[in-house]
């Protein structure tokens, strides 16, 4: 069966997992960790995932890439098992990385595909600026 495994993660906690599809939030989504009432918060957390996903280009986004997804899924060849691995990440793996992998797993699997999901860095220590 064909199925897509997401897995957020955080640049600053180690290197990007090994993925087809590696997208990188750092630069172009506001980051929740700079509000003191979110930084504690993760993605998983209503008001994170909100933060996140109002960012101007985050839904299209995600909802590009459900669709390259389901188009690359669907444009392959059968096999007993295709997957798929998309790696989303931040700086620390808790609040812009979790709350799109949350969506893309929620939009995929109301397109009938398969998805597990792995946050890899959510419960590491929140990573404080220096300097």
């Amino acid at each position: 069966m064909n199925h897509v495994n997401i897995v957020s993660f955080g640049y600053g906690h180690a290197p990007a997992p090994q993925a087809d599809i590696t997208i990188d939030t750092r630069r172009h989504l506001r980051n929740p960790h700079h509000n003191p009432d979110m930084r504690e918060l993760t993605g998983l957390d209503p008001a994170v995932r909100r933060h996140v996903l109002d960012t101007t280009g985050a839904r299209c986004l995600i909802r590009h890439t459900a669709v390259c997804v389901t188009d690359l899924l669907n444009g392959l060849p059968r096999s007993p098992v295709l997957v798929v691995t998309i790696a989303i990440g931040c700086v620390g793996g808790r609040h812009r990385s979790v709350a799109l992998a949350e969506e893309l797993a929620a939009i995929l699997r109301e397109h009938g595909i398969g998805v597990q999901l792995a946050h890899r860095d959510v419960t590491k220590p929140i990573i404080q600026r220096t300097g």
